[in-house]
């Protein structure tokens, strides 16, 4: 691996002047610092950012530990965080499911960081966070200082998804139950079965992962079992997706069968036939939220603030019986 020592030699210079010619500091000759550009271009030297930026512990960079790319939920949240980055002098890196993940984390090479990954564990969060690494968090909540979360008001949203269905007469519901090990899937079913018990119902649960495949496998449970609910409640949109796909190859239709109720407003979801009915959430205003306050505290000392992200019911075809 190529040095800074490599290029000072190839220089003729010390490494000091190496060192003031590629950070653009220092009193050294104009010649002194082409020499060095020279010599550094010719060896392919490129500095390390992170090392430079040890002696003030700085390195002008916010990082987003993200579970995965891929569909419109995460790279709305992904574009607010990037949107809000981009209005000051911040870099982002933005870190999937890897190995190399633990490591910018672990060793704190960025200033502050967003998690949204239930493979980072609470224990790993709680011992890195500080006033100098604060952490963000949107897949937990953590009760502990400099680790800030930002959680979507996922009570309400599931509140009215059931009064929605309730209040149209509906009374055999089903709920469908996303990761076991997800915080957001935790308190949508948590809400959902307390609102059911007010009202003296009981309501099944069944086990899915939030993608689409386990909502198509647990209707046909479902439907095959003569069982049918007049309406089902699915903690995300994918597998309230998977469940109406699985109703039309039982020749069933929404809302006239069964009445069917997602939680996200993913793209696809005003799109399919029939339309989904689903709880929305800002997201891109989430991600942006997420990045404007972490900085604001990094550079301001600014409280992080006490704050759920506002969510809606948002009715569909597919519940609104008419």
């Amino acid at each position: 691996m190529i040095t800074i020592k490599d290029v000072a030699n190839r220089a003729k210079v010390s490494v000091t002047s190496a060192s003031y010619a590629l950070n653009g500091v220092g009193t050294i000759s104009e010649a002194t610092r082409q020499r060095v550009l020279q010599a550094a271009d010719e060896l392919n030297y490129h500095a390390n950012a992170f090392a430079r930026n040890l002696k003030n512990r700085k390195t002008n960079t916010i990082g987003v530990f993200i579970t995965r790319f891929g569909g419109s939920f995460y790279e709305d949240i992904l574009e607010g965080i990037h949107d809000a980055v981009l209005k000051t002098d911040y870099e982002l890196i933005v870190c999937p499911e890897s190995r190399s993940k633990r490591n910018i984390l672990g060793q704190r090479q960025v200033d502050g960081a967003i998690v949204f990954d239930v493979k980072v564990k609470n224990e790993t969060i709680l011992k890195l966070a500080t006033k100098g690494y604060p952490i963000v968090v949107l897949d937990r909540r953590l009760e502990a200082d400099y680790v800030f979360p930002l959680l979507l008001d996922n009570q309400s949203g599931v509140k009215e998804a059931f009064h929605h269905l309730y209040d149209q007469g509906l009374r055999k519901i089903f709920y469908i139950a996303g990761a076991s090990d997800s915080f957001d899937n935790a308190e949508r079913m948590k809400a959902f079965l307390e609102e059911s018990q007010q009202h003296d119902l009981s309501v099944p649960v069944f086990d899915g992962n939030f993608t689409e495949e386990s909502g198509y496998e647990i209707a046909n449970t479902i439907i095959e079992s003569k069982n049918i609910p007049e309406a089902v409640f699915c903690a995300n949109d994918q597998m309230a997706l998977g469940f109406l796909r699985a109703m039309e190859n039982h020749q069933l239709i929404a809302p006239r069968d069964i009445a069917v109720v997602g939680f996200d407003d993913v793209q696809v979801s005003k799109f399919t036939h029939p339309s989904l009915t689903t709880i929305g959430a800002p997201r891109f205003l989430w991600g942006s939220l997420a990045a404007t306050w972490l900085i604001d505290f990094l550079d301001h000392d600014t409280p992080f603030p006490l704050y759920r992200v506002p969510v809606k019911l948002i009715p569909r075809e597919s519940s609104v019986k008419h």
